[in-house]
């Protein structure tokens, strides 16, 4: 069974850091799509960063702010974990944050939340100004 769990999520000042964690296994190494997706409140979700076949997709509203990495800690047993580093944060950064994985997803639907079928249950970032 597929298992997705977020964290690291807190309250910051605006200009501040934070990096999220999702700790994923049962996922197949050779074939990882995950991505980043937030919501904030009364919004729809939104993807932020997603990675795939060594692309890298990023929003614009985060592009050269954010950065989606992933390392492995067990291959056999398909665990490991992605982050998302978020640097000079912004009040409409604040959401929940959730990570997204499948075994394969397209380019062009990298950020769209039908792609995924598998999702954690979300960390909260609130960035205050």
């Amino acid at each position: 069974e597929v298992r997705l769990s977020e964290s690291g999520g807190a309250s910051v000042q605006a200009r501040g850091s934070l990096k999220l964690s999702c700790a994923f296994s049962q996922l197949s190494l050779k074939r990882l799509y995950m991505a980043w997706f937030r919501q904030a409140p009364g919004k729809e979700r939104e993807g932020v960063a997603g990675f795939g076949k060594g692309e890298i997709t990023y929003a614009d509203a985060v592009k050269g702010r954010f950065a989606i990495s992933v390392e492995a800690s067990d291959v056999d047993a398909g665990n490991g974990t992605l982050y998302l580093e978020m640097n000079n944060l912004e009040p409409e950064d604040s959401g929940i944050y959730y990570c997204a994985a499948d075994s394969w997803v397209g380019a062009s639907a990298r950020l769209k939340v039908h792609a995924y079928p598998w999702w954690g249950q979300g960390t909260q970032v609130i960035v205050s100004s």
